[in-house]
């Protein structure tokens, strides 16, 4: 079976990130990295330089966000129920892009993730991964690719189950890589400086 779309990038940002600030005042998403950019933006950049089709996942009460992505011609995708769960968000858009034959799934607040990484795992899946995880120094970190063979177990996930639960069973193609960045998300005010020891 053929599909119209080799392989879509997943852009999860529908989460609200109460780590970074208690209140709720300061959208993590938002903040600014030392390049100028969002932690958001860039994420969403790395993403797209190797996955032209893509699809960035927001919640619905988060103006500035999907404002953000739409002036730099990012498609966005509104998930009502993002509130309930990352499996929300994921199994939103895995319903939006079915036709497509692997999806590389992304974080939005991991911004240093770099791009020929996620070219590793495009090769990985294209090269018959079912699925495909990047290592650092022996630790598995993100983005992670799928082919559809796990498609109807990822819809079936549901609240805080992400993708990971899949991972905890399944048959991984594991993919070294020399990125500190597929460890390092932004959950505090200090992860927005990538630490030099880990370039």
């Amino acid at each position: 079976m053929s599909f119209s779309v080799p392989c879509t990038g997943i852009l999860l940002a529908a989460g609200r990130g109460r780590r970074y600030d208690l209140s709720g005042a300061s959208d993590k998403l938002m903040q600014l990295l030392p390049d100028g950019h969002t932690v958001a933006l860039s994420s969403a950049l790395n993403l797209r330089a190797v996955l032209p089709d893509m699809v960035v996942v927001v919640r619905p009460d988060n103006p500035d966000l999907v404002r953000e992505m739409e002036q730099h011609g990012f498609r966005t995708l509104i998930c009502e129920a993002a509130d309930t769960g990352m499996a929300a968000s994921l199994t939103c858009a895995l319903r939006d892009t079915m036709d497509s034959a692997g999806w590389i799934i992304a974080l939005g607040d991991m911004p240093f993730v770099r791009p020929v990484t996620i070219a590793a795992l495009h090769h990985s899946l294209l090269n018959g991964a079912d699925i495909a995880a990047p290592v650092f120094q022996g630790r598995r970190g993100n983005p992670v690719g799928f082919s559809r063979t796990h498609l109807p177990e990822l819809l079936q996930l549901s609240g805080d189950q992400g993708a990971r639960h899949v991972l905890s069973h399944a048959n991984v193609t594991t993919v070294n890589v020399d990125d500190a960045g597929i460890l390092h998300d932004v959950d505090v005010p200090a992860d927005l400086i990538f630490p030099s020891a880990a370039c």
